[in-house]
């Protein structure tokens, strides 16, 4: 029998974008990824899978029946998102701030006056903050704990257009984390979003995988992810100006309010292909520094090779680690990284086949390797040394053949870090229900619960019982150790 530590968070994680449309009151088409999704040329050349999110299981209409759920399922914990789109549909531009940049012109400080808070607030949809707050205050009332994330991959149109971006060009089109306006118009988000809801939450965290945002966006652009345009250029463009986002939001939102904030990345182990070749050793120590711990440092230390100011230090409370699985790391001079991912292990897998060393994979084609965890864990603890979520982790599975093994092993996982003294405050699952999954459509199953898209009609996958079995009991009994 294997206990959890009390007060330790266990439940599910979810997004505003991939959960709540479904019923045509709900829709929200003022986002980037509306765009995207709906664009013909990208849908013709397979970019996304023209499976629209408007289609989706309507969580903003049917929250209290998933509450329930969840809370049957023995969850304790819900990581929340936050629509920006819904709650400014419109610009904020003219709101005036006070702006302050270092000798670098690094944006060190956005003040939001009361005049300019009562103008963002006459600018706000008043419906959608509303239904936020029934929500929320649905969840909370059952007396379970919030974690609300305010960005999770979506901007407002108004201030990135990928489809405008990629004929008209950065200096003539809504470019989002490409431009400084980003950063300015977060905080003041940040700002009103505190405010209006800082009594119903209990932990925040600001962007959700600033990381993926930045490749997939504009290195991996067969990932699907808008704007889909290759520049390591813009992406490291991108990857800063969310650094000094994320540090401007974390000022905004303790001017209101105590709470604990965080941010929420994601995390790969990295390994080498061989571990008796110093050179594959070292290239695997590179891109975990590169991908894992960038922008942790630079919102942590101050500090990183993207961008460095006074302003950006100790900007955080507490890391969110999303973590799927690993990659394994070759070294390669003849790329100006000095590295490469070695296909046939970790994302670079078959779906639903086996990896090069004979471990099974999702429907992704992400190889199950949960012992990455708890390397992730230690990792990034002996780093930071900063209190620890696991704020996603889970397995495409449609057939649900892996996902109670994937839970049981990965929560192991956790439980050793635990015991080798790594601060972890708890596990949240990804995910409750099925949900939109962004260029995939509707084709990756993560829900412990079956959703019927056409009738929104939710069912219990086996797996959700396996989970009730130890979130319930705050344990993972042993007649559960099958592994």
């Amino acid at each position: 029998m294997m206990k959890f530590p009390p007060g330790f968070l266990l439940g599910f994680s979810e997004s505003g974008f991939q959960f709540e449309m479904g019923f045509p009151d709900q829709t929200d088409p003022n986002t980037d990824w509306w765009i995207w999704v709906h664009d013909s040329n990208n849908i013709a050349s397979g970019v996304v899978s023209g499976h629209l999110p408007e289609e989706g299981p309507g969580y903003l209409t049917l929250y209290k029946t998933d509450h329930e759920i969840a809370e049957n399922l023995g969850s304790n914990t819900l990581r929340l998102g936050i629509e920006w789109s819904r709650i400014f549909p419109r610009s904020t531009k003219q709101v005036p701030v006070t702006v302050e940049r270092d000798e670098e012109g690094v944006i060190t400080r956005v003040e939001v006056s009361e005049n300019s808070l009562n103008v963002l607030r006459e600018l706000a949809n008043k419906k959608a903050i509303e239904t936020y707050r029934h929500l929320f205050k649905d969840w909370v009332n059952r007396g379970k704990k919030l974690i609300l994330n305010l960005n999770h991959f979506t901007l407002p149109s108004w201030i990135h257009n990928p489809i405008e971006l990629r004929f008209r060009g950065i200096t003539s089109a809504p470019s989002g984390w490409l431009s400084e306006d980003s950063i300015i118009e977060f905080t003041k988000f940040a700002y009103l979003v505190a405010h209006e809801f800082s009594d119903l939450v209990d932990m925040w965290s600001t962007l959700n995988e600033p990381n993926v945002v930045a490749t997939a966006g504009y290195l991996n652009i067969r990932s699907g992810f808008p704007p889909g345009l290759a520049s390591l250029e813009y992406a490291m463009v991108a990857l800063r100006n969310q650094i000094i986002a994320h540090a401007r939001a974390y000022d905004a939102l303790k001017e209101v309010t105590k709470k604990p904030v965080g941010i929420i990345h994601n995390f790969m182990c990295f390994e080498p292909l061989n571990p008796e070749n110093p050179d594959d050793v070292s290239a695997a120590f590179n891109a975990s520094l590169m991908y894992n711990h960038l922008f942790v440092d630079s919102i942590t230390r101050g500090s990183s090779m993207l961008v460095s100011s006074d302003s950006l230090k100790n900007k955080l409370d507490w890391i969110g680690v999303n973590y799927y699985t690993r990659m394994v790391i070759t070294s390669d001079k003849k790329l100006m990284t000095g590295w490469r991912y070695v296909p046939g292990y970790g994302f670079l897998c078959t779906p639903e086949g086996l990896s090069k060393v004979g471990r099974p994979c999702s429907d992704f084609g992400w190889e199950i390797y949960p012992e990455g965890l708890e390397k992730v864990l230690l990792e990034v603890y002996e780093r930071h040394k900063l209190p620890i979520i696991v704020t996603e982790n889970g397995i495409a599975d449609s057939a649900d053949k892996h996902r109670s093994s994937y839970i049981l092993t990965h929560l192991l996982s956790v439980l050793r870090a635990l015991e080798k003294g790594i601060d972890i405050r708890g596990y949240l699952h990804w995910a409750l229900i099925d949900n939109y999954e962004w260029a995939m459509g509707f084709n990756m199953r993560f829900g412990l619960v079956k959703v019927d898209f056409s009738t929104k009609k939710r069912y219990l996958r086996p797996s959700a019982l396996f989970f009730k079995e130890i979130a319930t009991r705050h344990e993972i009994p042993e007649n559960l150790l099958f592994v």
